[in-house]
């Protein structure tokens, strides 16, 4: 199982969006320092995650919101419900 994430920095309130197999670990590598796009701006949390069955419809949704923008991605969303 894949997931598409959005995590946001508590110190930047920047948002970072990606994908992976293994969002616990993925989320502690990010906090741990491990992803150069992510280094020194954490603690990171998470905002959003939605699960797919494959890898390649995890990154079409990593690409569209990636596209639209995190934050009005997640605006969007809380408008829908």
């Amino acid at each position: 199982m894949y997931c598409t994430y959005i995590i946001q920095s508590e110190s930047t309130q920047r948002y970072y969006i990606g994908s992976t197999a293994n969002i616990e670990d993925r989320l502690k590598r990010h906090n741990l320092n491990y992803s150069l796009s992510t280094k020194f701006r954490g603690p990171w949390k998470l905002e959003f995650k939605k699960p797919f069955p494959t890898r390649s419809e995890a990154i079409i949704l990593e690409f569209q919101i990636k596209k639209r923008g995190a934050k009005r991605f997640l605006e969007d969303l809380n408008k829908s419900g």
